[in-house]
């Protein structure tokens, strides 16, 4: 039998975030003369084992086990109540389990992290209305303690990103809701995030607007490897964005069912949304639901 050799990634990938994006879901055999060469995926970024959480004597959490790679997008669906939220604060460090582990990077998250920012669906509520925008920036980059000198420079290149280039001295409620969500994902990303937690973020933006931030969310992470655990009410959100999308079911929230996505990228908001495969998922996520809520 062939001497089974165990690596990463090819050489040519370098380390870091990207590779983690490279090698996601890789479990690939490579035939070379006498040897057999078995590539596996690096452990995962984000782990939950069996966890649980009661509050009052209510269950709300019951046996949650779940793994999230690095520079991945895991979108997570189910009806209200199920625990999707619950489950991004468990990652922030914000709730601790009663039952079971949640790990980051092997360290149990036992509180906040600064490599791990959150963007909420609230803009209004989540940007300082005394801050302009470029103020707003700031904030995050006061909090990891950049010196002064080189924040002007970062909060710049940062509202350049997010289409926000000429509207740097504006207050937020002088800007639209596209707008200041726009800001609330620059002032996370200042943070330099190992991992996006996203909360609804698009649920209360027009149709048109949310999909330019869509596109805009996918191009940014691609680029810098960013996690992203997004929790979405909309299926075909959860579908175009995801490379998976997890399924929990309510009383009590646990996983039910995985979805795994496979649609090509980059994607394309005429061409994916009309591919069979995305027609096909949205029936599937579509009558999950469904039964979940019955």
């Amino acid at each position: 039998m062939a001497p089974i050799v165990h690596c990463l990634a090819r050489q040519d990938i370098p380390p870091g975030p990207l590779m983690s994006v490279r090698v996601r879901q890789a479990k690939r055999r490579f035939e070379t003369p006498g040897v057999a060469i078995e590539a596996i995926a690096p452990a995962p970024l984000i782990r939950f084992r069996q966890v649980g959480l009661d509050i009052g004597g209510r269950t709300i959490i019951d046996g949650v086990s779940l793994d999230i790679r690095g520079g991945e997008v895991v979108c997570v669906v189910g009806p209200s109540g199920c625990g999707k939220t619950t489950l991004l604060r468990m990652i922030a460090g914000f709730v601790q389990p009663t039952a079971g582990t949640v790990t980051f990077n092997g360290q149990p998250t036992a509180a906040p992290r600064p490599d791990v920012a959150i963007v909420f669906q609230d803009y209004g509520k989540a940007l300082l209305p005394w801050r302009t925008a470029a103020g707003n920036v700031a904030l995050a980059l006061e909090a990891i303690g950049l010196p002064k000198p080189q924040r002007p420079a970062r909060i710049a290149e940062l509202l350049a990103l997010l289409g926000l280039g000429g509207h740097a001295d504006k207050y937020p409620a002088a800007m639209s809701g596209g707008m200041q969500q726009r800001l609330q994902i620059a002032r996370a990303l200042a943070q330099e995030p190992t991992v996006l937690l996203m909360d609804e973020p698009f649920g209360a933006l027009d149709a048109m607007t949310r999909q330019h931030l869509q596109d805009e969310l996918l191009r940014i992470v691609t680029d810098r490897g960013i996690t992203v655990f997004f929790v979405t009410h909309d299926l075909e959100e959860a579908i175009y964005l995801a490379d998976r999308v997890i399924g929990l079911a309510p009383n009590p929230g646990r996983v039910a069912r995985e979805f795994d996505i496979g649609l090509a990228r980059p994607r394309d908001q005429l061409a994916t949304i009309e591919h069979p495969d995305f027609l096909r998922l949205r029936r599937a996520l579509f009558e999950f639901i469904k039964a979940a809520e019955s």
